[in-house]
C-alpha cells in the first residue's frame, strides 16, 4: 500500500527549474531514499511532502490527502527533520521537546524518548553545548515527538564523524521497527545502501532510477569486478570471448576483469588453461555509486548546479 504518492512534481525559481516531473511512490513501512548530488532538487521534492514548500505543477497525495489543502492535518501525522534544523542557542534539549510536544493532538513519552535516543543525561543541556551527533538525534526525537505515520529526515548525518553517522543509522532503524514509513534524503551512497528498500535517484531536477539498492546495482552498475595480477602477459581475447566478461583494464601490474555471472572461477579457470596464474585475486560487486555514475554520467559527488537546486 502506497502511502506517499508523488506524479509529475515539477517546481521552478525563477529561470531554475529545481524539479521537474519528477514522480515516485513510498509504500508503508519502508525506508525509502531520494538520492542525489547536492543542489539534485531532493530537499524541494520532499518539502512538498508536508506542505512546507507548494510545486508549480503536479500531484502530490501523503495518506491519502493533499498537502495543499490538507496542510494542517498532515502536519499532525508527518514528522519532518530538515536539512537545515536549527534550535536557539540558549534553549534547553527539555524545553524544545516540551515545546514541540505541544503543537501535537498525541504526542510520544519525552522520557522513553529521550531515553532510546541517548539523551537521558541532556535535558538540561543547552543546544549550543550538544555535540553534533547529539544535535542529530535531538532533531530526530522532535521529528517523533508527535508520534508521525511518515517521517522525514533530510541529510541526518552530514557533518558526522563515521561512529555518530552508524549509530544515527540505527536510529532510523530502530523507527523503522515502530512502524513508520521513513522517507530519507541523502547524499551517501553507503547510507542508502545501508538503510533504504528502495530508492529513487535524482539527479539535475529529473529522475534517473527508481528500484532497490542492489537491483539497480546489479542492473546499471556494471556487474561484478575482478581484480587480479596474472603471472605473465596474455592475449586480451583469452578472455573477452568469455560469455560472461564484459571488459578488461590494464592497471599496472593488474588487469581488472567486469562482467556477470560465474566470471571469477571462468577467469581463473581460461587464464589456468593458457599457463597463466591469477595471483592477488580480488572481487569486488557492483554498488549503488557504480549504477549512478552509470545513469548520471558522473559521481554524485561532482554534479553541475551547486546549490542552485535544493
Amino acid at each position: 500500500m502506497a502511502v506517499i504518492e508523488v506524479e509529475h512534481l515539477r517546481k521552478i525559481y525563477g529561470s531554475v527549474v529545481a524539479v521537474d516531473d519528477v514522480s515516485f511512490s513510498v509504500e508503508a513501512g519502508e525506508i525509502f531514499g531520494v538520492l542525489g548530488p547536492n543542489g539534485a532538487g531532493k530537499t524541494t521534492a520532499v518539502e512538498a511532502l508536508p506542505g512546507l514548500r507548494e510545486p508549480d505543477s503536479g500531484r502530490v497525495r501523503v495518506l491519502g490527502l493533499d498537502p495543499r489543502v490538507d496542510r494542517q492535518e498532515l502536519r499532525q501525522r508527518v514528522g519532518v527533520q530538515l536539512q537545515e534544523s536549527a534550535l536557539p542557542a540558549k534553549l534547553r534539549v527539555g524545553e524544545a521537546l516540551e515545546l514541540y510536544r505541544s503543537f501535537y493532538r498525541e504526542s510520544a513519552d519525552v522520557a522513553g524518548l529521550v531515553d532510546t535516543l541517548g539523551l537521558a543525561d541532556k535535558r538540561d543541556a543547552y543546544f549550543q553545548n550538544l555535540s553534533g551527533g547529539q544535535k542529530q538525534r535531538l532533531f530526530i526525537a522532535l521529528a517523533m515527538i508527535g508520534r508521525p505515520e511518515v517521517v522525514v529526515l533530510d541529510e541526518l548525518t552530514t557533518g558526522l564523524d563515521p561512529q555518530a553517522r552508524r549509530d544515527t543509522w540505527a536510529f532510523v532503524e530502530a523507527i523503522r521497527a515502530r512502524g513508520v514509513t521513513v522517507v530519507l534524503v541523502t547524499h551517501y551512497m553507503e547510507e542508502a545502501e545501508r538503510l533504504c528498500d528502495r530508492v529513487v535517484l535524482i539527479d539535475r531536477g529529473t529522475v534517473v532510477a527508481t528500484g532497490t539498492p542492489s537491483g539497480l546495482a546489479a542492473l546499471h552498475g556494471g556487474g561484478t569486478r575482478v581484480r587480479l595480477r596474472p603471472s605473465r602477459a596474455f592475449d586480451e581475447t583469452l578472455l573477452t570471448r568469455l560469455p560472461g566478461v564484459s571488459s578488461i583494464e590494464r592497471q599496472g601490474e593488474h588487469v581488472v576483469v567486469s562482467g556477470s555471472g560465474d566470471i571469477v572461477a571462468d577467469v581463473v579457470q581460461a587464464l589456468a588453461a593458457a599457463g597463466v596464474r591469477a595471483g592477488d585475486v580480488r572481487t569486488e560487486s557492483a554498488s549503488l555509486e557504480d549504477a549512478f555514475i552509470a545513469l548520471a554520467g558522473h559521481p554524485i559527488d561532482d554534479a553541475d548546479g551547486g546549490d542552485a537546486k535544493r
